[in-house]
Order: C-alpha cells, then structure tokens, then sequence
C-alpha cells in the first residue's frame, strides 16, 4: 500500500503542470480513412452464460422472448448498433461439430463443453438460430471455423450448407425450415491454433490454413472474407510467419489481447481493487497501441499495399470469476475502470485503422468484459455497454486526426501511459464527434478544442462517470453508473473549451 500511495503522489506531482490540455482538431486534412463499423465488433461463445441464458432462452420460456431469443437483450443489441457478432468461439468452436445443433431440436445430441466449466449444452442454439439473429438485426455474422479437431470436409459443407442456394448441402437447409441461403462475410479459419486451437506452430498452421482456405468457396454471389488465426499478444514471430507463408491467401489476421494479470494465480477482483491496481490495468490495455504497431510494421513489410486486414477479434478486460460462479463461466461484474479501458482502447483502435479493420470485443452477455449481464428475467448495461453506446457515432464515420500534448502516468508495472485520451470523426451530415477520457482519479483536466476551418455553431454532449470508480450496476438496483447529458462545453470563437471531470468519459458532438 505504501508504494501505491508514493506512486500516486507520483502522478499528482506530474499532472499539476497538465491540469490543460489543448486540443488541434486538424478537420481540413482529406484522405483519411473511414472508421469501419465492425471496430464496435462483438463476440459471443458457448462459454458459460453467454448463449444460453445470455441471448438464447428458447420459445417456451417465461421470460419474454421474441422465437426463442431475450427480448430485453435484442433491444439492447439494437440501441448499440452492433454491426458484427463473431460465433460459436473462441475454444469452443475447435471443438463444435456444426452438424449437431441443426434440425429437430429434440433430435441434437448433447455436448460437453469441455473448455468451460463442463457444462452439459443441448445444442439448441446452432446455425439457424445465430444466423437469424443476424439476419434479424442486421448485423454482420463472423463464423469461426473448426479446424483443431474438424476437417477440411466438415468446414467446407458448413460453408455450402449457410450460402449455397443449391446442392444437397442446401437442400438439406431447406428440409431443416429455410430454403434461401444466408450472406456470411467473416470466415475465422481456426481459432488461437497455437493453443486451444490445436496446439500448432505458426509453420504448420501456414500449411493447415490455406488447405481449409482453398476449399471454403464462394457460392451463389457470397464472397468470403478468409480470416486466418493470428498471434497472441505479442507473438511478433507469429505475424511475420503467417504472412511470409501464407499472406496471398488470406483476407484478414486476427490477434488477441487480453489486459489481465497473466494466466495462473489470482488475476484480481473486478470490483475491489486499488488506485494502483486500476491504473496497472489501463497502463496494460493501452500497451495495445504499441502491440498494434508492431504487428501492423510486420504485415506492412510484407504487404505494403495493405490488402490484409489486421482484426483484433478478442480484446478486454479478464478479472477473477465473481465468487459462488462456475470457475468455468467467466462471468465477472463491471464497473467505472471497465468503461474506461473501453474508451482509451477504442479511441486506440480509430486511429489505426488504415490496417485494423475488425476488432471483437470479450464477450457480449454474461462473460468477461460483458455488454450486457442477465439473471433470470433481470438484465443490466454494463457501464462498458453505454461507452459503446456512445462512441458508436464513429462507426463508419472519417477519420480525423487531432494533435495535443499532455501529461504521463506510471504505473506500479513500470508501464507508462497518458494521463488523456481523445478522438474525433466526421459523420455523413458533416458532424464532428469528439470522444474524450480523462483516466485520472483525482484530477479534473481543462480542455481546449481548435479547429482548422470550423466556427463551431453548437456542441452537445454525454457523459459517463460515476462518484466511485468501482461502482457497477446490480440486479434489482437502481443504475450506479449510466451516462447524462454534459452541458460544461462552451462555444467561443473557433474554439470548444470545457472540463473533464475526473475519471470520466465525454462524447461530443459538434456542429
């Protein structure tokens, strides 16, 4: 403790000369790339109660469903513009036989989940029943494949069976309720193959992925987006073998980048923790910004033109499973340093967008760095979910490069981190966006935006904070931490001058 206390004097002492920052909003450069929608990416598993429970009730509950699926969870994926969902795993998908969750549900075998918790699934939830959930919310399916302990047939009839319009594989869709095909765009091959994926090095992954490539095909005007599996972390040896061997082949690589405290022992409480231990987590998840370039300088040497997508699909934070939770589950509350890992994470993601195209955050309902938390008839919005909710005026928005100078932070790590965060875009009716976070726990920051060219004429806001950083919202409580307008930005001149509280994240929108 006394170190955590010296370390904060630490950074009191080096905030005091940035109590300012001033922000150049540099609006007139061109060329700057588009903000893809799938950087708000989500990703949900057969992990716990993320399906089943999470999304997936089944018709006959008493809990409001609409075919099977939470009511209350399909109005909130709707309000967050989710624009891709990536299924079933993550593990599980190496171990998913696609065949088994299809036709008659009373006919599907039972699966144990051997990667989490044992847990005994009845295959309910299957292709059908992702798919017309996509389909029904317009939202972007990215399928992940089964490479660890499938086959090449097996992936390339799963393939046929969702986007042939015909054949016996969809002739067999048909017989099971739906006779035109489904679009899929995302086709993950394999997942983490150099662990539970199949314990594979990255040479011979090389040669398994575009074997599994080669015979996924294209059918009826579906064109797959081939994802090949990608490092962990900072595996840079990963990258540069996948791309040496095998970049002509694909579409995209994926990485993984959990911000926890490695993977044995404790990796700490979600909800108690020290000044120290929060600011050792955002130092660790904004090191993303360096992992990401590193990664991306490997793929530039080696495809300059950039036809390679980079897609960070799974990201956030992993804390130790909430106490009488299966271990197995994953589920952990989620509380004001989530949302803040959040927003520092995606205000780092928009600006490398020239390479990352996707990035998928874990998990959407009911595990890790959830959305969205259920139990029984009840659900909450995580204070994660409302900055996704607010940022979401980037997606498919322009980019917009922004200048500014401020503080750094230490972390007890060694890690070192800035003590500010922002980023802008410009939606289609020619709004900017401005999204802005403070990280600091005892220190308000002044802010001054300027503009190239702009005259601001108004400027409205959100904000989200909370009077504790471990506040959360609970079950059958009233909300700790949900977002309120912000009023504090004043228009003067060419400038937007306002004060973030601290800890406290601000979306803006000025016209």
């Amino acid at each position: 403790m006394k170190r955590t206390l010296t370390i904060l004097a630490a950074l009191a002492v080096s905030l005091g000369a940035w109590a300012q920052v001033k922000v150049s909003v540099r609006e007139s450069l061109t060329g700057q790339p588009v903000i893809p929608a799938e950087i708000y990416g989500q990703f949900s598993e057969h992990l716990g109660r993320c399906i089943y429970e999470g999304i997936w009730v089944g018709p006959d509950s008493s809990i409001p469903n609409k075919d099977g699926y939470r009511t209350d969870v399909l109005e909130a994926f709707k309000a967050l513009k989710v624009p891709v969902l990536r299924w079933p795993g993550g593990c599980f998908a190496d171990e998913y036989h696609w065949m088994d969750g299809i036709g008659p549900k009373e006919n599907r075998p039972k699966l144990v989940n051997n990667n989490w918790g044992s847990t005994v699934e009845d295959n309910s939830f299957g292709t059908h029943e992702f798919l017309n959930l996509c389909e029904m919310l317009g939202i972007e399916p990215y399928i992940s494949g089964n490479v660890g302990s499938g086959t090449v047939e097996e992936l390339a009839k799963w393939v046929e069976y969702m986007t042939a319009e015909n054949g016996s594989m969809a002739e067999l869709r048909a017989k099971n309720g739906r006779k035109e095909p489904w679009k899929v765009k995302y086709l993950g091959v394999g997942n983490e193959t150099w662990g539970c994926g199949g314990d594979m090095t990255a040479d011979y992954y090389s040669d398994v992925y575009k074997r599994y490539a080669l015979y996924s095909r294209n059918y009826s005007g579906n064109r797959l987006f081939k994802v090949a599996c990608g490092a962990s972390d900072y595996d840079y040896n990963w990258t540069r073998t996948m791309m040496k061997n095998a970049a002509s082949k694909m579409d995209g690589l994926s990485l993984h980048y959990y911000t926890c405290k490695g993977w044995t022992g404790s990796k700490g409480s979600a909800t108690d923790f020290t000044p120290g231990e929060y600011y050792n987590t955002l130092a660790k998840s904004v090191e993303i910004d360096e992992v990401l370039r590193n990664h991306e300088a490997i793929m530039d040497a080696f495809d300059p033109e950039r036809r390679v997508a980079l897609l960070l699909d799974e990201w956030g934070t992993w804390f130790d499973v909430e106490p009488g939770y299966n271990p197995g589950h994953l589920f952990q509350q989620n509380t004001m340093r989530d949302a803040m890992v959040a927003a520092l994470s995606l205000n780092i993601f928009q600006k490398h967008t020239a390479r990352l195209k996707m990035a998928n955050i874990a998990q959407i309902v009911n595990v890790l760095q959830a959305m969205i938390l259920t139990k029984g008839e009840q659900m909450v919005l995580t204070p994660t979910y409302h900055v996704f909710r607010m940022f979401n005026v980037h997606q498919n928005a322009t980019y917009v490069p922004s200048e500014y100078t401020c503080g750094t932070l230490v972390s007890e790590e060694g890690r070192v981190m800035e003590n500010f965060s922002a980023c802008t875009s410009r939606d289609a009716s020619g709004a900017l966006h401005v999204s802005l976070a403070n990280p600091v726990l005892d220190k308000a920051v002044t802010v001054e935006l300027s503009f190239d060219e702009l005259k601001p004429r108004s400027v409205s806001g959100e904000i989200l904070t909370a009077s504790d950083i471990h506040a959360y919202n609970d079950f059958g409580k009233a909300p700790a931490v949900s977002p309120a307008a912000f009023t504090g930005a004043k228009v003067s001149g060419k400038t937007v001058k306002l004060t973030l509280p601290a800890a406290s994240v601000v979306v803006l929108e000025v016209m």
